[in-house]
């Protein structure tokens, strides 16, 4: 075995580095005198200038300095707040690039994690739409500003928040992992010019009010979160405001000024949160213009979605990713299917038409009642959904099973943290004849897919991009049991 090379660099140490590759969320690989270096804001193929952040015994970590001869896949970011902000990690590398970055990440979890040699992994599905694809923004309010650039403009000096003469109030997105520093933004290129338009009119709204942003520290304040949310297909836009406390003359005079600046809203709504924890869903929700909903269309089916409803962000690319596992499900006109962590239902709608049943088990009870108002509102009558954690109900609270048929084939669409150990234990005693398994996070899908090998073979994997600009992929896996 070749020993590992020794580490020969300190924090704050400046070199110059061949970038090689692409590595997991979002950093590049280099070398330095053959030890490894994760980089921050590089492109594979550039030669930089970087300074060390983090010296550890088997790695180190650096950021750029500056870029001494650019590489081909190098673009010119096209928002003025790339590098600050945290929406966008590639938005300097060509999107034919990052395609193909993605696509090695699926390979490398399911070679290096699931132990699979050679998994057929199909050619990656892009976006048509690599700018304007989201279908919600949530931004935050914040009492200080996070600047983009320190003031001595010394690439190691750290940023700092500021609280301006002019203004204690400021509204944007948050800085790369750092959940509690907001950067102020004029402009995203991630939802819509719309939605642009409705952002910059709320700070200047809260401003001219002299509003108060919501602190937890002294839990107290008003202001929380913008939430934007838009029906691409429909084209209804929902603006929901998110505050500490009930105010209602205020927000009947924020929706009629902000009605009249935007007339293509379609609904206005204040979700009221009191509690501590800092985010966008409350105790109580007040409809201040319209229903209080959008709807949205996915193929032939259509969808409400409430202030708190969970709706895949990326319209189109949702459409895309629920034609691939209704494709790789191999569906039959017989086939029981059981959709697990089955969310508002969605998946479950979509593959309806072309199966006996589908039974849906989800956690959470908002969702499951969004599943069965969207069972209704499309006439759809052979799709049941049940709540209750998997764990549990696959190991304990099973009276479920025995009073609905056994699945012909499974489609499992988990969080990014994948299935617990025992769901797969209970898959593999279940032991459908097929599973179609849908992942946000192929680390963790790569490491389930290893468990259910046990009984599985991979027949497929095809990643789905639905984030352009981002690290993010999705991935579908078509596991056949093995005979």
């Amino acid at each position: 075995m070749e020993p590992l090379k020794q580490n020969l660099l300190k924090r704050g140490d400046e070199v110059v580095l061949q970038v090689d590759d692409a590595a997991f969320e979002g950093m590049t690989i280099a070398r330095h005198e053959g030890f490894v270096v994760f980089v921050d804001g590089a492109v594979p193929g550039d030669t930089v200038r970087v300074r060390i952040l983090k010296s550890k015994k088997n790695y180190a970590e650096a950021k750029v300095v500056t870029v001494e001869q650019p590489s081909p896949h190098r673009v010119i970011p096209r928002c003025r707040h790339f590098g600050s902000c945290g929406g966008c990690k590639w938005q300097h590398v060509d999107y034919q690039v990052q395609l193909r970055f993605k696509q090695q990440h699926v390979v490398d979890a399911f070679e290096r994690i699931g132990g699979f040699a050679n998994p057929n992994v199909l050619p990656i599905i892009g976006s048509e739409e690599v700018f304007f694809y989201r279908n919600k923004m949530e931004y935050s309010f914040a009492a200080k500003e996070w600047l983009e650039s320190p003031p001595d403009n010394s690439p190691d000096s750290p940023n700092f928040e500021l609280e301006t003469p002019n203004s204690k109030l400021f509204l944007g997105l948050h800085v790369p992992q750092r959940y509690d520093k907001v950067l102020e933004i004029t402009e995203c290129h991630l939802q819509s010019g719309l939605s642009n338009e409705i952002l910059n009119f709320t700070r200047s709204f809260a401003r001219r009010e002299n509003l108060p942003v919501y602190s937890s520290d002294a839990d107290a304040g008003y202001l929380r979160f913008l939430v934007i949310r838009e029906g691409k297909r429909t084209k209804e836009t929902m603006v929901n405001l998110v505050t500490f406390e009930d105010r209602p003359d205020l927000m009947k005079q924020f929706t009629a000024d902000l009605l009249a600046a935007v007339p293509s809203i379609t609904t206005v709504v204040n979700t009221i949160n009191s509690k501590k924890a800092q985010i966008a869903f409350g105790d109580r929700e007040r409809v201040y213009a319209g229903d209080g909903v959008i709807n949205e269309r996915l193929g032939n089916l259509r969808f409400r979605i409430s202030a708190s409803s969970f709706f895949q962000t990326n319209t189109q690319q949702a459409e895309r990713l629920y034609t691939v596992a209704k494709n790789l499900a191999a569906l039959k006109q017989t086939d029981i299917v059981w959709d697990l962590y089955s969310g508002t239902g969605s998946i479950a709608l979509f593959v309806s038409n072309a199966v006996r049943q589908v039974i849906g088990v989800e956690s959470v009870e908002s969702a499951v009642q969004d599943a069965n108002r969207n069972a209704q509102a499309n006439h759809i009558e052979n799709c049941t959904f049940i709540l209750g954690d998997l764990k549990d109900r696959l190991t304990k609270d099973r009276e479920w099973i025995t009073s609905h048929p056994g699945p012909d084939m499974m489609i499992i669409d988990p969080p990014r943290s994948g299935m617990h150990p025992k769901v797969v234990e209970e898959i593999l005693e279940i032991a459908p004849e097929r599973i179609v398994y849908v992942s946000c996070n192929p680390a963790t899908q790569a490491r389930d897919v290893k468990a259910l090998a046990a009984k599985y073979d991979i027949a497929a994997l095809q990643p789905v991009d639905m984030f352009p600009h981002t690290y993010h992929i999705e991935n579908v896996a078509r596991l056949i049991l093995r005979q």
